[in-house]
């Protein structure tokens, strides 16, 4: 703005009054009317050696989206990598971002955003929305973007978009819906258990039985979706039929794996592994899919014991994940292991310090901080399996350790027992075992921000 005052009022200056009067009219106009549509462009977060970024598309105030594209160039040596809410195509250092089925149509005036993670530090240039300059405004500059440098901690970038909490979800129970707990708890990530494959093998199903297009499922996702929600697509689980395992190819589990993530309009998927996988094969299909598609994957493994970490099994999967260069977050599902310590909210922290030890043996280049950022946390709410009780007060210790360390993501099992309604009862899928309020451990876990 400042600008374009002293562009007008210099040739005001020797035109005379009437160039004053125009100045004048064109200042008086309101600030927010927008007569093209635009595409503006912000940072999320920052550190050393990248950034999480936005565009914001915005329609003109008297028409219509119906379809946008943005483009833009970035100099040799930055790129995109994980990117969400958009579909990209790439060309040397120009990058192409086009709408989603579910985000195209932009009533008059109204925006939709699409997010990415960029890995060095120059800003995009040379914008256009559909053709068109973005006319969304520079990228943040200068002063800002110094301080924020300086001033922020050194971190890699947290898991894509805004997820850093998601508590699993049984997706094939009718309740809770993800609207109806969004509602209730102002949350709004989720991750929906378990697609794998139906009787006819290789072809992704809800729980193996319900069909991965069902109109209540897709219908919930898209509500949670419009209200700024977001959701990951977890596969495996502890019963199968795994996708991974009656999907033969690579090829072949990479269709559904799209075709799962197409259908919620998602772009974060994860591998539940608690069998035996054809691990090579799934990390071929995985590199392949985040290489086409950005997309944010993550492994969940089980633990051996606190001490111990994760089981070796675990290990050699996330090996081989690592000699293919796939860029994933490592989920250990901190329940139901061996330990001696009194308090089980020790225990499960310990679990969590013991995996990230595995990590820094798997990925020795990495700094402590990259490392931390690859860790999530999966504890089991309430009463597990093995008589030990996960509590509100283990709920907080755990969020107080996980900001402080700046983890990558907490989850828990699940949304659907999170409530009282079988207080010192045995293990249920419906209830925690425990005195609660509903959706007390949701509450907790909201608060972690990373």
């Amino acid at each position: 703005m400042k600008s374009t005052l002293r562009k007008v009022s210099l040739p005001a200056l020797a035109a005379g009054v009437i160039t004053i009067m125009v100045a004048a009219l064109m200042l008086s106009a309101p600030a927010g009317a927008a007569t093209t549509p635009t595409a503006t462009f912000g940072k999320d977060s920052t550190w050393a050696t990248g950034y999480t970024a936005r565009y914001t598309v915005t329609a003109a105030d008297a028409a219509a989206l119906n379809g946008w594209r943005v483009e833009f160039d970035l100099a040799s040596g930055t790129t995109v990598g994980a990117y969400w809410d958009a579909l990209l195509t790439t060309s040397g250092t120009h990058y192409t971002f086009v709408n989603r089925e579910y985000n195209g149509s932009v009533a008059a005036g109204a925006s939709v955003s699409f997010g990415f993670n960029v890995d060095g530090t120059a800003n995009p240039t040379n914008c256009r929305l559909n053709g068109q300059p973005c006319g969304g405004g520079a990228p943040p500059t200068t002063t800002t973007t110094r301080t924020t440098t300086t001033t922020t901690p050194t971190q890699p970038p947290p898991p894509p978009g805004t997820i850093r909490a998601a508590p699993y979800i049984d997706i094939t129970m009718s309740t809770p819906s993800l609207v109806s707990v969004a509602n209730a708890t102002g949350h709004r990530h989720f991750t929906l258990a378990f697609a794998l494959g139906d009787h006819s093998g290789c072809n992704a199903a809800w729980g193996g039985t319900i069909p991965i297009n069902d109109a209540r499922i897709v219908n919930d996702v898209r509500a949670l979706r419009a209200s700024g929600g977001d959701v990951v697509v977890a596969t495996g689980g502890a019963v199968g039929p795994y996708l991974e395992h009656v999907c033969g190819t690579a090829d072949a589990l990479l269709a559904q794996y799209k075709r799962v993530l197409d259908t919620v309009g998602g772009n974060h998927l994860d591998v539940d592994v608690e069998a035996s996988i054809p691990h090579d094969m799934v990390n071929t299909a995985l590199v392949r899919l985040q290489r086409e598609r950005g997309t944010s994957i993550s492994y969940t493994m089980r633990v051996q014991g606190d001490d111990f970490g994760m089981d070796p099994y675990s290990i050699t999967v996330l090996q081989n994940a690592a000699a293919k260069g796939l860029n994933v977050l490592v989920n250990p599902m901190t329940m139901e292991f061996g330990s001696s310590r009194a308090s089980w909210g020790d225990a499960v922290i310990a679990a969590a310090e013991s995996s990230l030890r595995q990590l820094r043996q798997i990925w020795p280049g990495k700094s402590d901080g990259e490392l931390k950022r690859m860790l999530g946390v999966t504890p089991m709410i309430g009463r597990n399996f093995n008589g030990k009780i996960f509590t509100q007060a283990h709920a907080r210790q755990l969020v107080g350790w996980a900001t402080t360390n700046h983890i990558g993501l907490l989850a828990f099992w699940s949304v659907g027992r999170d409530n009282g309604g079988c207080p010192g009862g045995g293990v249920s899928a419906t209830c925690s075992g425990i005195s609660q309020s509903t959706y007390e451990f949701t509450n907790i876990f909201k608060g972690f921000r990373g």
